[in-house]
């Protein structure tokens, strides 16, 4: 393993722990680097999983006590989300990777989609009044289902869907939706990383160096998340993914 590419790897840990911390999109950094490093597409796409986890969980435990107190409210959706991340993460290891090659560009522009609407798509699943009601209903609990079943198999832009998804059911506070989109994050990857772990399809070397990376973006986005505006971040986020939608059409279209 070459120096650059371990280094390479460690940076982009460090962006993708710290997006995902503070906006979600941390995949747009990490993603790229590991199919550079010219193992197979699905291979990139288990290892980036499971590397990029840490920018979740580091964000859960800086918004534990918000995420307490809603703590019965949200256990069906955690239920949910952890089953469909383990089918979207089963289906991706029956996907052959000339069949995955195809798609990546339209995930990455679907991805990309959805962080530049995300905004128009909050307002849109907001309920009249913006009250804190929380009432899921079988359409919110398949948007969970959806949600969590991409973000088994793929999970770039998988913030903006779970943020939507949490609108639809009725938590519109902001701190608390992102506290929620953490959670579930988290938790959707963790079901991804059991499957992976036992799949054979990972590279491990690489992926523990990126995941180590994203242990201090992690600590380091989890620390700014409440008070930090993500405005910047994400045009930067959506500019990458602008490119890498043309990038990705150009190299396997």
């Amino acid at each position: 393993m070459e120096i650059l590419t371990l280094l390479m790897l460690f940076i982009a840990g460090i962006a993708a722990g710290m997006c995902n911390a503070v906006a979600g999109g941390g995949t747009f950094f990490s993603f790229p680097v590991f199919l550079a490093t010219g193992i197979p597409p699905i291979v990139a796409n288990a290892s980036n999983s499971i590397a990029v986890w840490p920018g979740n969980v580091m964000a859960v435990i800086n918004y534990r006590k918000q995420l307490m107190a809603h703590a019965g409210e949200i256990k069906t959706t955690i239920f949910i989300s952890f089953v469909a991340g383990v089918m979207g993460a089963i289906l991706l290891f029956y996907t052959g990777n000339a069949a995955f090659e195809k798609m990546i560009p339209y995930l990455i522009l679907l991805a990309t989609l959805l962080f530049m609407f995300g905004g128009k798509l909050k307002i849109l699943f907001t309920p009249s009044g913006g009250t804190e009601q929380i009432k899921p209903s079988i359409m919110t609990r398949m948007f969970e289902f959806v949600a969590a079943l991409y973000g088994g198999f793929f999970g770039g832009g998988l913030g903006i869907i779970l943020m939507a998804s949490l609108q639809l059911t009725g938590f519109n506070d902001i701190h608390l939706n992102n506290a929620l989109k953490n959670l579930l994050g988290a938790v959707i990857s963790f079901a991804a990383f059991i499957i992976f772990s036992f799949s054979g399809i990972v590279h491990w070397p690489f992926t523990l160096v990126a995941f180590s990376g994203a242990i201090i973006g992690g600590f380091l986005g989890a620390r700014l998340a409440k008070s930090l505006s993500a405005k910047y971040l994400r045009r930067v986020v959506i500019a990458f993914g602008c490119f890498l939608t043309v990038y990705y059409f150009y190299k396997y279209m």
